[in-house]
């Protein structure tokens, strides 16, 4: 009897072999060229070049678009989008009036110049940088100075640094520090002695290599290391390439034409990258100083005074061991430690030295580090059979993958890791993957699915683009008009495809003229259920970061302050969980969710219920499911509850209850209220009220108590967590 063939071959046999890639090249290792711009027949649509590419698909389909949204729905989609925080009433109505043709592009402008675009742009790359403020996995330890490598990433975000400097900044920021040192002119160095540590932000950057999960209490330092280093490589390979690198660890690669000889060879990379301390348990992560001279020289000091003081115990120690010794009988035997036996008078004194050196010790000046990496030995690694650091076999020459960088491949230095030159090549112009992978990531932001629906996988198993030609004509502007992520944005905003309705004219006559359906509804579902083709603007629900900011920001409890340690109530790589398993971690914080802590093996439930990332593992897409917990948190969140109390008390200062009703709709929804829902507002209010009759004698409290039920029941309504 013939035996099963297993899964694995079948999806061999389904696919074709690696082999079969390497004679017809898979579309993604394949640079992107500049596609010329398709005809189409209605160009009077066409708002950016963007909607030449999405229309020529529409119309080869026998589909249209949708039309253009309402100017509410528009600046609150876009203002979400760009910022993760909702429009303001005065924002809406000033966009709503302003009748010039110009009035959606200074919104945008507007909204890109703010600093909460970094802050929700930031949050995204977060999640692709596996960010978090613990390693997880075993010890659950602080990353005390996690945060610094946030900033970092809001600042870049907000000052639209090139992506190509973000991303050698990320992966060879101590180099390329060291190179710009070197570059000041030595004046620099007298006239102003601190420039040049006027930014570490190259130093603070290589925290993206650093970020990752450990298991710091591993028995088998080789194994540590080497897991490390495994982790890093995928996670740069995902991140930045959208490929699955760490597949070929202990084999070629199933799928994608990546050999293990091509897994080691980069693996060299990192192994020469210095990214811990040691690996004695618990395991120490390296962090680079970056203190400025000011703070150095307050340390140096300091040293000088324990340095001093350390002395004076020293020399005092000895002279009582001397005088003990001199007053013992002639034939005693002392023991080793003679101090139990020094007089009352020089043991207080000793005590008031060794008080002294604990002061001072405790009150050491804080000198500023930040999670990084640093170069290390260089070192070809050897290929491990089946991945086993137990089983070396030859060695790889460090060097990128034949099937991206070619057969005739420059060596990397041997003095050197060769992330400078990892970096140089991954932000070439004609890379196949990376500014395709970035675009891509940036569409999927804005339109809720990516043009290649898998955002960091571009292999094989991947899926295929939906507009092709799009995507390559987006990449190769980014790559070669400066790698700005703004003016992509302002590219995708601007375009006729972002500004449709997210109703169909077909669904919106439906809506108002009710059924039956209308023929070409049908048809177009049918066509294209998933909306890939874009004919209308894709509905969505907001992640989790922006359903609590949201909350915060229109009942007026939002702090806006930015910045800083995410975790206080431990230091840096100290225990997150006592021994009883417990998380002291709060997050009673109103600041943004940005800085709340990323605690791995341990997230906010907030975040959890609407489906956060697990900031293990790269992460560039999140899903959305609906279950019955989101419903429950709405209804009995303190969160929610203090919210809507907040929204209430300032309702109250208006004496007309339509009116209350109206900004309450304004605030929560950015449009008026309907007459229809002003009456059931107040009708539900005057419920509220006699309910609570029997348990609140007090009018103005029942009333208070009133009004918040109704604003509650607003904030848990569809209508606040979606944007249309």
């Amino acid at each position: 009897m013939r035996r099963p063939r297993p899964l694995i071959s079948l999806i061999v046999l389904a696919l074709g072999s690696p082999a079969a890639a390497d004679d017809a090249p898979h579309w993604a290792f394949v640079p992107p060229a500049s596609p010329p711009l398709p005809d189409i027949k209605d160009a009077g649509w066409v708002k950016t070049p963007i909607d030449r590419f999405i229309l020529a698909e529409l119309e080869a389909k026998g589909l249209r678009p949708s039309a253009p949204a309402d100017k509410r729905s528009l600046i609150r989609r876009v203002t979400f989008d760009l910022t993760g925080l909702p429009p303001t009433p005065a924002e809406i109505e000033a966009f709503v009036t302003d009748s010039s043709p110009q009035a959606f592009a200074k919104v945008v402008d507007r909204l890109l110049a703010s600093s909460a675009y970094g802050e929700k742009w930031g949050r995204h790359w977060l999640d692709v940088a596996r960010y978090a403020d613990s390693n997880g996995l075993d010890e659950n330890i602080a990353y005390g100075n996690a945060w610094r490598y946030r900033d970092y990433v809001v600042r870049s975000f907000n000052s639209d640094k090139p992506y190509d400097r973000f991303l050698t900044e990320q992966i060879a920021g101590d180099l390329l520090w060291k190179d710009e040192l070197r570059a000041l002119p030595f004046s620099s160095f007298i006239l102003h002695p601190s420039s040049f540590s006027d930014s570490f932000d190259p130093l603070i950057a290589t925290g993206f290599l650093a970020l990752g999960p450990k298991v710091l209490a591993e028995v088998d330092e080789k194994k540590m290391e080497f897991d490390i280093v495994d982790e890093q490589l995928d996670t740069l390979g995902q991140a930045v390439m959208g490929i699955t690198l760490g597949c070929a660890r202990c084999h070629d690669h199933k799928f994608d034409p990546f050999t293990q000889a091509d897994y080691y060879a980069m693996a060299g990379v990192f192994v020469s990258t210095k990214t811990m301390e040691n690996f004695t348990k618990i395991a120490r992560w390296y962090e680079n100083p970056i203190a400025r001279p000011a703070d150095l020289a307050k340390k140096a000091e300091h040293d000088k005074a324990v340095a001093k003081i350390n002395e004076a115990i020293k020399a005092f120690t000895a002279n009582a061991d001397q005088q003990v010794r001199a007053t013992a009988k002639k034939d005693e035997k002392l023991p080793d430690k003679l101090e139990p036996r020094y007089p009352d008078a020089t043991k207080a004194e000793l005590k008031k030295l060794r008080d002294e050196l604990a002061a001072l010790q405790k009150n050491a000046p804080d000198v500023s580090s930040a999670m990084g990496v640093s170069e290390a030995k260089t070192t070809d690694m050897a290929l491990l059979r089946r991945g086993n650091p137990l089983s070396p076999g030859k060695l790889a020459p460090r060097r990128f993958p034949v099937v991206l960088a070619g057969e005739a491949q420059i060596p990397l230095p041997a003095g050197e890791s060769g992330r400078r030159e990892l970096a140089a090549w991954l932000t070439r112009p004609d890379h196949p993957l990376t500014a395709r992978v970035m675009v891509n990531r940036i569409w999927r932001w804005h339109f809720g699915q990516g043009i290649v629906k898998s955002v960091d996988n571009f292999g094989r198993l991947g899926e295929k683009p939906t507009h092709p030609a799009l995507l390559d004509w987006l990449a190769h502007r980014f790559a070669t008009d400066g790698w700005s992520i703004k003016e992509m944005h302002r590219l995708i905003v601007m375009s006729a495809t972002y500004q449709q309705a997210s109703l169909t004219s077909e669904e919106l006559r439906v809506k108002s003229e009710g059924p039956p359906l209308h023929s070409s509804l049908v048809t177009r579902h049918s066509i294209d259920p998933e909306n890939r083709l874009l004919s209308r603007f894709p509905r969505r629900r907001l992640e989790a970061e922006e359903i609590r900011d949201s909350l915060l920001a229109v009942s007026g409890l939002i702090d806006r302050t930015a910045g800083g340690p995410a975790i206080t109530h431990v230091k840096n790589r100290e225990f997150l969980f006592d021994h009883t398993s417990k998380d002291g971690t709060k997050y009673d914080s109103h600041r943004r969710s940005l800085y709340l802590p990323i605690v791995r093996n341990h997230l906010y439930d907030v975040f959890q219920l609407f489906d956060s990332t697990d900031a293990t593992v790269t992460k560039g897409d999140r899903s959305t499911t609906t279950v019955a917990t989101q419903a429950l948190f709405s209804m009995n969140s303190d969160l929610v509850a203090d919210c809507a109390k907040r929204l209430a008390a300032q309702l109250m200062k208006d004496d007309d209850n339509a009116g209350r009703v109206d900004r309450l709709y304004r605030a929560a929804y950015g449009r008026e209220a309907t007459e229809r829902e002003v009456e059931r507002a107040l009708s539900a209010v005057s419920a509220f009220d006699q309910d609570l009759s029997d348990r609140e004698p007090d009018t103005a409290k029942r009333r208070a108590r009133a009004w918040t039920l109704v604003c509650q029941a607003v904030l848990a309504a569809n209508e606040f967590v979606y944007v249309e």
